[in-house]
């Protein structure tokens, strides 16, 4: 069968990405991107460092972003974001900047990190004070609280989980769980830090029982990263990507999440639920 009058895929804008080697989410990444645009990712080597400040400092060196940018040259991408929050925000906002522009260097494009673009997203809702919750421990967590404070954001609360691995495996229960902890304080907005942490079904509806904006790692990377490209990021009723979504509804959104999304228990290893 003749299938040339089909004439091919259609043209792709392509957005190079340089994640932690650990990273376990790309599907979640995907589902914020539009149709006409692709994702090109790859990973810093492998280092046998369990989640910590010390990990954080190794996926950020510049010689080890350079080189990840390099690889991702040969597949064209129009922007460059570096999708870790830890490593990102590890050195304080020089560190960030510093990193942003060896991406810059190396790969002669626009680029990004997980978080400059929280920044970025704060000053596009106007939050000055937001509650916090990571998986981290709680010392990489306090780091992520002096970036923000160097930036001029208020941490009114924090939940954390202290967990030094498998971050991926956590379920939405947990992280509805501390969000609805710490989100009860007063905070303009709440963030859900670390790209290994799921979070795309959640945010919709923590932003209904919350009654304020809730963004996550992933979501603030490819928003960013897609504003670059002079394109949206995509997402069901999520404030940051969505200005009508800002205005709340009533706060009558059943608290239970769907069943197949919720654990029958607690792993030992989220023990440190703080």
């Amino acid at each position: 069968m003749d299938v040339s009058f089909l004439g091919g895929p259609k043209p792709q804008r392509g957005v190079g990405v340089v994640a932690p080697f650990d990273f376990a989410l790309d599907r979640e990444l995907w589902r914020w991107v539009p149709d006409h645009v692709s994702l090109h990712l790859t990973r810093t080597p492998y280092v046998p460092v369990e989640v910590g400040l010390d990990l954080a400092r190794l996926v950020s060196e510049h010689e080890t972003l350079g080189e990840a940018v390099r690889a991702l040259g040969a597949t064209g991408p129009e922007v460059l974001a570096y999708a870790c929050a830890s490593g990102s925000f590890v050195g304080g906002l020089a560190g960030e900047r510093a990193m942003c522009a060896a991406m810059r260097r190396a790969g002669e494009l626009p680029a990004v990190t997980t978080s400059g673009a929280l920044l970025q997203a704060l000053s596009e809702l106007g939050a000055r004070c937001i509650a916090l919750v990571t998986p981290y421990t709680r010392s990489v967590t306090e780091s992520l609280e002096e970036y923000l404070s160097e930036a001029g954001i208020t941490v009114t609360d924090r939940a954390y989980l202290g967990l030094t691995r498998h971050i991926w495996k956590v379920p939405y229960r947990d992280v509805a769980a501390m969000a609805r902890e710490a989100g009860r304080s007063g905070a303009d907005a709440l963030f859900i830090s670390c790209t290994n942490l799921p979070t795309y079904d959640i945010i919709p509806q923590l932003e209904a029982e919350l009654r304020i904006p809730v963004i996550s790692a992933n979501q603030v990377t490819m928003w960013a990263a897609l504003a670059r490209l002079g394109t949206r990021a995509v997402g069901p009723y999520q404030a940051l990507l969505d200005p009508a979504a800002r205005v709340w509804p009533p706060a009558d959104v059943p608290e239970a999440l769907p069943p197949e999304d919720l654990p029958r228990e607690r792993s030992k290893e989220q023990e440190g639920w703080a």
